[in-house]
């Protein structure tokens, strides 16, 4: 979910739209609720934020640090309407890791985001889950070696999934991440109905479940089981035999 802060409806209508084409929540608030929203909000909340982008107001020099104070992994971006020098040079030094000029398209913010969790936080462009290969640019993921098209949907929680590999999470942190916060349009529920069809989707590819699914505990992507089609069985050498009698 990407939070975008500006008064102008226009502008937050506008890249809203944008990156829901692009399969991302965004969740668009004033300069006067964002200090409260981000001090309230949940760690499960503020975990499913993938940047904050900030237009501008008389606040925005004072953001990066208050964000920065709950929400240290989500890149910050300035979007800047009126570019200068002196403008630039002090919105980096208030804290924020990139300033865009408008107008900007929401793929080119999407690229940049990803290049600053690349540098700062040694995230890979690509994530590889046994033979489940998702990319974090937008682009479909690649199952058993070839790309395997996925509605934009199931493609987003995939990669969240990826994301969190090895741990388990719920349906509302899953929902949160790819319909926002604020959609009261959609009911959580939807969530279930996703994953099933992925589930069903990457079981018909690769011949097993790879998300392990507990009722009240969430889902969680699986590393692919040992008699999995194409695993071949660990050969256990003489010396090793010999190691375990003793």
């Amino acid at each position: 979910m990407f939070v975008i802060v500006d008064d102008r409806e226009i502008v937050t209508t506008g890249y809203a739209s944008g990156f829901e084409r692009e399969g991302f929540a965004c969740l668009a608030l004033s300069p006067q609720e964002l200090p409260d929203w981000v001090k309230t909000a949940s760690e499960d909340d503020l975990a499913s934020i993938e940047a904050f982008l900030l237009g501008e107001c008389d606040e925005r020099p004072d953001f990066p640090r208050m964000i920065r104070t709950y929400c240290d992994q989500a890149p910050i971006l300035a979007l800047d309407e009126r570019p200068s020098l002196d403008q630039t040079l002090e919105l980096f030094a208030c804290g924020v890791d990139d300033v865009l000029r408008k107008p900007v398209h929401v793929r080119e913010i999407l690229a940049r985001v990803g290049a600053i969790r690349r540098r700062t936080m040694a995230e890979a462009d690509n994530l590889e889950i046994g033979r489940i290969r998702v990319f974090l640019d937008g682009r479909d993921p690649v199952i058993a070696g070839e790309v395997f098209e996925l509605p934009r949907r199931e493609r987003r929680i995939l990669e969240y999934l990826a994301r969190n590999h090895g741990r388990r999470v719920t349906k509302t942190q899953i929902y949160n991440a790819v319909y926002g916060l604020m959609n009261e349009e959609v009911d959580e529920c939807v969530v279930e109905s996703h994953v099933s069809k992925l589930r069903k989707k990457l079981k018909d590819r690769l011949g097993y479940d790879p998300i392990e699914s507990k009722r009240y505990i969430g889902y969680m992507l699986k590393a692919q089981p040992l008699d999995a089609p194409g695993v071949q069985p660990v050969r256990v050498t003489e010396a090793r035999r010999v190691l375990e009698r003793v």
